[in-house]
Parts: C-alpha cells; sequence; structure tokens
C-alpha cells in the first residue's frame, strides 16, 4: 500500500515560522513535523510514499529527497497553488495507483500506529477518528460501530485526525482542480462506504504556537 503525506498548507496561524518555512518542515522536538510521519510509515511497512506541496515546496523536496534516508522511496506531487484536501489527493492519483492508500495530513503529531492500516478497506474510504480537542469540541462525525456517519443530533462526534486509507474511487467524477475531500466523504458515508476507528494514542493538530507547543511536551515526555 502507497502512503500519502498532504504537505500543501500556508500555515498562516503559524506565522511568523511559516512565512519562510513550510509548515510541515517547522519542528516539533527539534524534528520537522513531516520527519515523525516518515519514520513512522517506515515503521510501519510502507515504502512508497507521495507529498504534495505548494507554499515553499521546493524545500521540502530539497530536505527530504529522495526518501532513501528514511527507508521509503518519495515521488512529489508539486501543485504551484493550493488545490485543498480533495484538489490535492485528485492530481496525485496518477502516482498513487489504483489500489487504496493511506493519507496523513502532514501538519499533526501523533504517535499512532501506522501499521493496523496496512490492509485492505470495505467501502471507499476508513477514518481515523480522534476524540474531540478543545479547539473543536462539535467534532466531525458519530462513529456507529465501524461506520461512519456524518454527525448526527445527539449522537456523539469524533474528530477527523486527518489520517484515513482512501479508495480512488472515492474521487470518481472529479476534475482537476481545488475542492475539498469533506463532501466526498459524507456522499460515501451516506451510501454506508466508509468505516473507522478511534485513535489509540496521542494526536495533536498543529495548526497554532500553542498546539505546536502541545506537541512538544508530547514529544519530550515519550522520550
Amino acid at each position: 500500500m502507497k502512503a500519502m503525506i498532504l504537505a500543501a498548507g500556508k500555515g498562516e496561524r503559524m506565522r511568523p515560522l511559516t512565512l519562510t518555512t513550510p509548515k510541515p518542515l517547522v519542528r516539533a522536538g527539534g524534528v520537522p513535523l513531516i520527519e515523525y510521519h516518515l519514520r513512522a510509515l517506515a515503521a510501519a511497512g510502507f515504502s512508497e510514499i507521495v507529498i504534495n506541496h505548494a507554499w515553499l515546496g521546493q524545500q521540502i523536496e530539497d530536505y527530504l529527497g529522495d526518501g532513501s534516508r528514511y527507508g521509503v522511496s518519495i515521488q512529489y506531487s508539486a501543485e504551484g497553488e493550493p488545490l485543498e484536501t480533495g484538489g490535492g489527493i485528485f492530481r496525485a492519483l496518477p502516482l498513487l495507483g489504483d489500489d487504496a492508500f493511506l493519507v496523513v495530513n502532514g501538519d499533526i503529531w501523533t504517535d499512532y500506529d501506522f501499521s493496523v492500516l496496512h490492509q485492505p478497506i470495505n467501502g471507499l474510504a476508513h477514518l481515523v477518528l480522534a476524540s474531540n480537542p478543545a479547539h473543536h469540541p462539535a467534532g466531525d462525525f458519530s462513529l456507529n460501530g465501524v461506520q461512519v456517519r456524518d454527525g448526527q443530533p445527539n449522537e456523539p462526534t469524533l474528530t477527523y485526525s486527518g489520517i484515513a486509507v482512501l479508495h480512488p474511487q472515492l474521487f470518481d467524477g472529479c476534475a482537476d482542480g481545488a475542492f475539498k475531500l469533506a463532501p466526498l466523504l459524507r456522499k460515501a458515508m451516506a451510501e454506508g462506504q466508509v468505516t473507522g476507528e478511534q485513535l489509540k494514542g496521542h494526536w495533536v493538530d498543529v495548526g497554532t504556537h500553542e498546539r505546536l507547543a502541545e506537541a512538544e511536551t508530547l514529544i519530550e515526555a515519550s522520550r
């Protein structure tokens, strides 16, 4: 199974750090966020990685190279201008092949074990959902057994962690350009084509300086 790391965001809430450094290369505990993913993916048996980029993307290529020092092979999908999550993945589909692939946001930190996703999925998507963080108390979706549903009234919700396995058929009918992933997932949920699990372990959506400090605290505690 191939894996894709989403690394095209500008990280505007992380300024001034991200004025000169792409967000996935922002360091937490002395290590760029994206490097934690590469090492974890390699340890979990993923050897072929696709990384998309836009803002300051050449820095990402210069730093990571072909991936050989991490024990993986990296291909890059350069966007020029951001295509949002859905559009970025769609643009990279020719590099990802015809089978389901893992996707992970480049701006999260987690100690989640990616190896549990190295297996076929039933349907069009399998989402890893986290407990709702303080900055997103309403959550995103409901988990009913292994089925993921759009948040229903009076149902407990969880937050999409930015980790998923997606099948290329999820993007059938899409066209090149900027578009969001969530509407595709909600359509598939309505058709009963999305499974999920609750993340076990630590997870931080590193979207602000405060959450970067939170990730660093967890990293230091794990060393």
